[in-house]
């Protein structure tokens, strides 16, 4: 399959240890299939005055060979799965996660639902975009290596 990553750079060889902490997967490499999404996300980028950078992966890897955990839809495992990376509290080992993003409110919809101030319910409304997206967190070395060949990259 096909594979965007939007950054100020461009990332020939992904290496997980340069990834930011609480995301909303945890630390690691984040991709779309969605090429629009990733332009999008880029866009923040241009915002801030940076460069702004897309690159293209092909991403091919056998499921039974690799710890993944895949969310279908944004539910409460999804919400309490992102709430611990958030909150910097996750110790899974998963080598991939598969699922939703989280929208630019995310913190303080956390912190109100962590607080009590939001049921489940309420923060999965609040939290989830309305139309479809999704995000792969590539989060071990070894896969990022053995199934993620980079193909171009391109300044936007």
């Amino acid at each position: 399959m096909i594979v965007y990553h939007s950054s100020t750079i461009s990332v020939e060889n992904p290496d997980v240890s340069f990834s930011r902490d609480y995301l909303d997967f945890g630390k690691g490499f984040y991709l779309t299939t969605l090429h629009d999404q990733a332009v999008k996300y880029a866009q923040r980028f241009k915002r801030r005055k940076q460069s702004a950078w897309l690159s293209t992966y092909e991403f091919i890897f056998n499921p039974d060979d690799w710890k993944i955990l895949k969310f279908d839809s944004y539910n409460r495992e999804w919400l309490q799965f992102v709430s611990k990376c958030r909150a910097g509290v996750d110790c899974s080992d998963y080598d991939l996660i598969i699922g939703g993003i989280a929208n630019d409110q995310v913190v303080q919809t956390i912190e109100r639902y962590f607080a009590g101030e939001l049921s489940e319910n309420d923060a999965l409304g609040l939290l989830k975009y309305e139309r479809p997206n999704n995000q792969y967190c590539i989060r071990s070395q070894r896969m990022l290596n053995e199934c993620l060949k980079h193909k171009n990259s391109v300044e936007l």
